[in-house]
């Protein structure tokens, strides 16, 4: 009993949680860097179209399964059927597996960063090893690590989690508050001026025709993404039926006020052609070069000399490059459990093999979570050793991500309405009533994000990008095709290992 009174999570420790494993900082940064100011109406129309509803329907399906182990894999189970249950929950790990692919690479940036000020993993070199060969076994064992600790119990990945959602939060409200400063100083005068045409409008070029400005609707999505990763760890949650609710409808609000925000800061140290134009920043540094710039006018905002100036611009950078070590490590932490989790406590045992739905004492399905790291350290060891064809692999699995990610939603929130039609639910929270009612917000959230997955799929064929067209609309498609042969195969076998017995 003492145990489980021990890895009981509060609400404080929730909202952390779900804020390091969902908000980015770096988001407001990429909105600013890919749209301007313009990016600002377009996370408002997502958070009021997707992530406020999305986020309500979640607390709902969270408070009414709050008994029952497996995350979103129960909730699609108890609202629709197994069967989408099972692909649904597919497409949503297949992509975060391949997240963690790509997040491995972000934190060995950030740690070089918080250790140069600037990004210099291109020019790591030991023995015979390539900076590209070098930071593939790095990934690998920073992926290791992870999992070897996470998988010590529940306990561990919350602590981490306050530690990162910390950092997280004193990053944010650092850039806000000396941004203001900076605007004081510089007698309310913006780097960026702000109009009724700037936020309507974006400066960069590849955003001006509708169907591109469309589709950043994913990009927006991607920044709200994972608020139901948090569900996998609802069962240690204290008093989840009023908890969870509160601590999603919570972080909901913060994240998005802190959004807007820091693209309205973005603007006030940093005027887009002058900083963001040039063919040396890029959607992995702009986060670096906005930072070492905002440090760099803060010092001649006080009139320091421009080494000084500099100087202050790199210690900007560091302290931005340990923030995002530590909430990289936070992250990481819930997303090698969490969809796991989810995926192995919400299937049928009979539909995977028995070592994998085993728990150790900690109640880990660690086996899974090792299964887990040494599928992604094959594919990161692959795209490392592999020479051009594997950096193409790697293309084309980030382009599958983009919209594998989002796609899963398309099933958690059609099937709302199915599950308030369930008449044997007890719903200690409930976010909306009325048959019409409900039907109308599942129709406007689910086609928010159908219409920014078709926007994606499309886009590239304007600029005769055929194949990034083909594989970021193949990517759910993929995955859903091999979970649905998985589990007809398996079901058929049940069938025949029954008739047999009878």
């Amino acid at each position: 009993m003492k145990k489980d009174k021990s890895v009981k999570i509060g609400l404080k420790s929730l909202v952390l949680m779900i804020f390091s494993a969902i908000f980015g900082f770096s988001n407001s940064l990429t909105a600013y860097y890919q749209m301007g100011y313009a990016s600002i109406v377009w996370y408002i129309i997502t958070a009021i179209l997707f992530f406020l509803p999305s986020a309500l329907i979640f607390a709902e399906y969270g408070a009414a399964f709050k008994g029952v182990k497996g995350g979103i894999f129960s909730w699609l189970k108890g609202s629709v059927s197994e069967k989408t249950a099972f692909i649904g929950t597919f497409i949503w790990l297949a992509a975060w597996v391949v997240w963690l692919v790509s997040s491995t690479q972000f934190f060995l940036v950030s740690v070089s960063t918080a250790i140069s000020g600037h990004d210099t993993t291109q020019s790591w070199h030991f023995l015979n090893l390539t900076s590209t060969q070098l930071l593939g076994i790095l990934e690998v064992v920073f992926l290791v690590v992870v999992t070897f600790f996470a998988a010590k119990g529940v306990d561990k990945i919350a602590a981490v989690s306050n530690v990162g959602g910390f950092f997280t939060l004193a990053i944010t409200i650092g850039f806000t508050l000396v941004s203001i400063l900076v605007f004081f100083l510089n007698h309310g005068k913006l780097a960026e001026p702000l109009t009724a045409q700037s936020l309507v409008h974006s400066p960069n070029p590849a955003f001006q025709s509708p169907i591109a400005v469309v589709s950043f609707i994913v990009y927006a999505l991607f920044a709200y993404g994972g608020l139901e990763t948090s569900a996998g760890v609802i069962d240690s949650v204290d008093k989840p039926e009023k908890t969870f609710p509160k601590a999603l409808i919570t972080a909901m609000i913060w994240m998005t006020a802190l959004y807007v925000l820091n693209i309205l800061m973005c603007g006030v140290a940093a005027n887009w052609s002058s900083q963001l134009s040039g063919k040396n920043v890029d959607l992995a540094n702009v986060e670096y070069v906005l930072i070492n710039n905002l440090g760099v006018e803060t010092g001649k905002a006080f009139g320091l000399s421009h080494s000084a100036s500099l100087a202050l611009g790199s210690a900007f950078s560091r302290f931005a490059g340990l923030a995002d070590v530590l909430a990289g490590i936070s992250a990481a932490f819930l997303m090698v459990y969490s969809p796991v989790k989810s995926f192995i406590e919400g299937c049928d045992p009979k539909l995977l093999p028995k070592s994998l739905v085993k728990l150790n004492r900690h109640g880990m399905p660690e086996r899974s979570m090792w299964l887990q790291a040494v599928i992604v350290s094959v594919i990161i060891l692959f795209i490392s050793f592999g020479g051009n064809a594997a950096g193409q692999f790697y293309t084309i699995l980030m382009d599958m991500m983009n919209v594998s990610s989002s796609a899963p939603y398309l099933f958690l929130i059609g099937a709302y309405p199915f599950f308030k039609m369930k008449k044997d639910i007890d719903r200690p929270f409930i976010f909306i009533e009325g048959k019409k009612r409900v039907w109308a917000v599942t129709i406007v959230v689910w086609l928010v994000v159908a219409v920014g997955i078709a926007f994606t799929c499309i886009e590239p064929l304007f600029t005769g990008d055929y194949a990034t067209s083909f594989w970021t609309a193949i990517g759910p498609v993929a995955f859903g095709v091999i979970a649905w042969i998985y589990y007809s195969y398996q079901e058929r076998k049940t069938v025949t290992v029954v008739d047999e017995e009878e």
